[in-house]
């Protein structure tokens, strides 16, 4: 019998921030019961680690250099390049969306004709302070959203119980009509403001948390990409102790609601006698930086930007862990695996690979997977290569990174001037440039973002838009 496919997706959740990669202080009792009966991929990465850009590489199963996708105010139209849902819908698969989408608007042919509860970019726009870059001013709005945490409900906690509720009556309905089908459910949490219903942030006395790592500004990351992270989101002064505390404590507190969500669509995915018949993926759209370096957020190639869960299970997916590298543009090779969908002939160049056909393969640690940063808080482009244990990162005008991973997890040991890795350098260089010209791509998208500007009427009206820290949860 052909399964189903559920796609849970969530926004700015980070991997050390679930039970199923090894947390022993978050509590994700839902996510980490899929983890357990299927496969947990421990080097998933996004494309891109801000939302719109990372959601068009997942839709499309191309980087955002390729599909000009680059920035939270240049969202996915559809005619870019064909979704996963182009081809799903064309193969007469039901297809439908819950929640966040991040596209331009619902009016466009994103290949999702069914979208419920969807959540687009401000005004069918986004927010050209993304495309500003070096013409930035401090995002001070950023540093008041990690200050503003507290007890209680906001837009996105209403809306994240919304999209749930709205799964279980699609569930519904989906039992009664017969499959096979394609749903993905998409919450907007654990993404800030840092407002959490008071029984999930009860969950984490303060007394009992730890403070992040290198939090001390003695210790903090001093490259020089970093530094003009620090500088656009108004964090190059230190917040206090408790302030970061309690920042910590919403942000775990946001991961249990989100999971519990998640828990509600599984529930009734099971109740209505879907789940065993039903492949699900779960995935995040990017990390969050969560106070390391004394940065929060996500937009630098930090491992907690950058990586992501990514949880499989179901119907022949094998129970156990993965170490092959994959990312967000496997996505689209996977829901055509999952589906049977033939092959089409422009989808000939996709980079990825499904995450079913890794997941039953040996792991490979020598695939390469990518990522990009064109937004807001840089000055300039940036670019990642994962290749086995190998971290590589290029910053266009402002040098390169190198650090080992399974030697330096939290990234404290930048090996790009010691002599004795440079033909791993040379590899990774290598590598990046196979799949595109950093300095190139840097220079042609910074081009663009300029014009956006400049057609909108220069640098003064797009800051004298109302600056906001977050998109607000309303649909169009």
């Amino acid at each position: 019998m052909q399964p189903n496919l559920l796609i849970l997706m969530s926004d700015q959740h980070v991997p050390f921030a679930c039970g199923a990669y090894g947390s022993t202080v978050v509590r994700t009792p839902n996510l980490d019961r899929l983890a357990a009966r299927g496969t947990v991929f421990d080097a998933a990465y996004c494309n891109s680690p801000i939302c719109v850009p990372s959601r068009a590489a997942m839709a499309t199963g191309r980087y955002v250099h390729q599909t000009g996708n680059a920035d939270n105010a240049s969202p996915y139209l559809g005619a870019e390049a064909d979704s996963w849902g182009h081809r799903t819908t064309a193969a007469g698969i039901p297809t439908t969306t819950i929640g966040k989408l991040h596209y331009r608007s619902t009016h466009d042919d994103t290949g999702f004709p069914d979208q419920r509860r969807p959540l687009h970019v401000r005004e069918g726009k986004g927010d050209l302070f993304h495309a500003l870059r070096e013409l930035q001013p401090p995002a001070f709005q950023l540093r008041a959203a990690v200050l503003a945490a507290s007890e209680g409900e906001s837009d996105y906690s209403r809306f994240d119980r919304s999209a749930a509720q709205e799964a279980v009556r699609w569930l519904e309905e989906r039992s009664s009509v017969g499959g096979p089908w394609v749903g993905k459910v998409s919450f907007v949490t654990p993404h800030y403001p840092f407002t959490v219903p008071k029984e999930f942030l009860d969950l984490y006395p303060l007394e009992e948390l730890a403070m992040p790592r290198r939090s001390d500004e003695r210790e903090w990351d001093r490259h020089p990409a970093m530094e003009v992270y620090r500088r656009g989101c108004g964090l190059d002064e230190p917040l206090g102790n408790e302030e970061t505390l309690r920042a910590v404590q919403a942000y775990y507190g946001l991961v249990s609601f989100m999971d519990a969500q998640a828990g509600i669509v599984l529930g009734a995915l099971e109740a209505t006698g879907q789940a065993e018949n039903t492949i699900i993926l779960y995935v995040s759209d990017h990390g969050e930086l969560l106070g390391i370096d004394g940065l929060w957020f996500k937009g630098t190639m930090s491992e907690s930007s950058v990586r992501i869960p990514a949880i499989l299970a179901g119907p022949g997916v094998p129970v156990g862990r993965c170490a092959t590298p994959v990312s967000l543009v496997d996505v689209f090779p996977t829901v055509l695996d999952a589906m049977d969908v033939p092959a089409h002939p422009d989808d000939a160049d996709l980079p990825g690979r499904s995450l079913l056909e890794i997941a039953g393969s040996p792991e490979d640690l020598s695939r390469t997977v990518f990522s990009e940063y064109h937004s807001a808080n840089s000055n300039t482009g940036s670019f990642m290569i994962r290749r086995g244990p190998w971290k590589y990162i290029y910053h266009a005008g402002l040098g390169e990174r190198l650090f080992n991973l399974d030697a330096d997890p939290w990234e404290g040991n930048d090996l790009v001037l010691d002599p004795t890795h440079s033909s791993v350098l040379d590899e990774c260089r290598s590598a990046l440039r196979e799949i595109c010209n950093p300095d190139l791509v840097d220079a042609r998208i910074r081009a663009g973002q300029r014009q956006r500007i400049e057609d909108y009427g220069g640098v003064d009206a797009v800051l004298a838009r109302p600056l906001m820290a977050y998109s607000p949860a309303s649909t169009s």
